[in-house]
């Protein structure tokens, strides 16, 4: 008897979305060892607990109420709320079985997609939080983690892969360009406007928990980007090795400028932050452009997010780990270059780019996307500050970030570093 006739899962598939997801899970304590190697060393627990507590504070809201809000109803059907949310037919998972099967083309159960999807919103509110390290309380973070997720995060996630508005116009993020990077990175930059600057910056504690964030950052974002596409074809394959080539040249090319520039030589820290840079610039356009264009975007990415850190240290913005610079320029530059480079050749859903033979409206449907989305997460992000400091206080007092925030508000410390 045929599989399909039977409802069978595609074993191959199944497996595929099951490494996809864990490696995607695996980015979020990647995230945390990278920010507490790169913080301060009296606060390392406070920013990595940050990172972590995302894990089980997003996994409670997705499983009530989040996922439903993302996926659950269309703009097409008409039964969202105007393709800006979803609805809430699947509250709690509500009408989802073990054996429900994602949709009838892509045969692998809708449980692991909304676990795959689950990891993309734990990781993106966590990335915020390396622009105001060691300056915000826990218990605001907590209520800024929610607040974040429902108003800013989860709109987006509808708009552009939940068959809303954005995707009714023609938009196309294949990984998260503009839901993950640019959101996080603009609301970054908004929460360092809102806090202002720590009281006394520090170097990097810890160089080699930054590498072994690094690396697990690196080797999750397979499953970031070719996991997207759903599917064991060639564009996962496309995708899979897009990733690499872009990380790659952006982190040789950010070495060279760096090696070029300010005090002329080469760092570790350097190298890292530049594979980090073509990572996110790449994540829109991974299953969308050749592998050529993969190359030239990680050079473009290095450039592009080099010099938004040194503008960054010229406005001194107190950007603490560069969230802004790499991921929130990244997701906009990553943005544009698929207007331009996009190929209906490597994947027949998506128009040619600009620079490929296209008309150019996918450039400016992209680029009227990612204004949207920049402005609303920068200033959205400012008014959930602004109403969470009316009950609790924002920012730690300054003898908090003296003594540090991790004896000061969890009561504990990492070892003597």
């Amino acid at each position: 008897m045929d599989k399909k006739k039977k409802g069978m899962f595609d074993t191959g598939l199944t497996t595929f979305m099951v490494l996809a997801t864990s490696l995607v899970m695996l980015m979020t304590p990647g995230l945390a060892f990278f920010y507490g190697g790169l913080g301060d060393k009296k606060s390392i627990l406070n920013i990595m607990m940050q990172s972590f507590v995302s894990m089980g504070v997003t996994s409670v809201i997705w499983f009530a109420f989040g996922y439903s809000l993302c996926f659950s109803g269309n703009m097409a059907q008409g039964n969202d709320f105007y393709g800006i949310i979803g609805n809430f037919n699947k509250v709690f998972y509500h009408g989802v079985t073990p054996s429900t099967l994602f949709s009838p083309d892509k045969r692998f159960p809708e449980y692991l997609f909304i676990a795959y999807q689950m990891m993309f919103a734990i990781i993106t509110p966590a990335l915020i939080t390396g622009a105001f390290i060691n300056r915000v309380s826990f218990k605001a973070y907590i209520y800024f983690l929610i607040f974040w997720q429902i108003f800013v995060y989860y709109p987006f996630v509808h708009m552009v892969w939940g068959g809303g508005l954005l995707a009714h116009w023609g938009v196309f993020d294949f990984a998260g360009g503009i839901t993950v990077h640019a959101t996080a990175g603009f609301a970054a930059l908004a929460s360092v406007y809102f806090v202002g600057k720590r009281h006394q910056k520090t170097d990097p504690n810890n160089i080699p928990l930054v590498a072994i964030g690094t690396a697990l950052l690196w080797f999750g974002w397979y499953g970031f980007n070719a996991g997207s596409e759903l599917a064991l074809n060639a564009i996962t394959i496309s995708a899979f090795v897009n990733t690499d080539m872009a990380a790659s040249f952006a982190a040789v090319t950010w070495l060279i400028l760096e090696w070029h520039t300010g005090n002329k030589k080469p760092t570790f820290i350097g190298l890292m932050t530049g594979s980090v840079a073509g990572l996110a610039t790449i994540t829109p356009a991974a299953g969308y452009v050749s592998i050529s264009s993969a190359a030239i975007i990680g050079i473009i990415a290095a450039f592009g997010c080099f010099l938004a850190v040194r503008f960054k240290e010229y406005k001194g913005w107190d950007d603490a780990l560069d969230v802004w610079g790499i991921h929130g320029m990244g997701g906009v530059i990553g943005t544009l270059c698929l207007g331009l480079f996009a190929s209906s050749t490597i994947n027949p859903s998506i128009p040619d780019g600009l620079l490929m033979g296209g008309n150019g409206m996918l450039l400016l449907k992209e680029a009227v996307a990612i204004l949207l989305a920049v402005g609303y997460a920068f200033f959205f992000t400012l008014l959930i500050f602004k109403v969470i400091n009316k009950f609790i206080p924002v920012k730690v007092p300054v003898t908090t970030q003296e003594v540090g925030l991790d004896m000061c508000l969890h009561g504990e410390t990492a070892r003597n570093l």
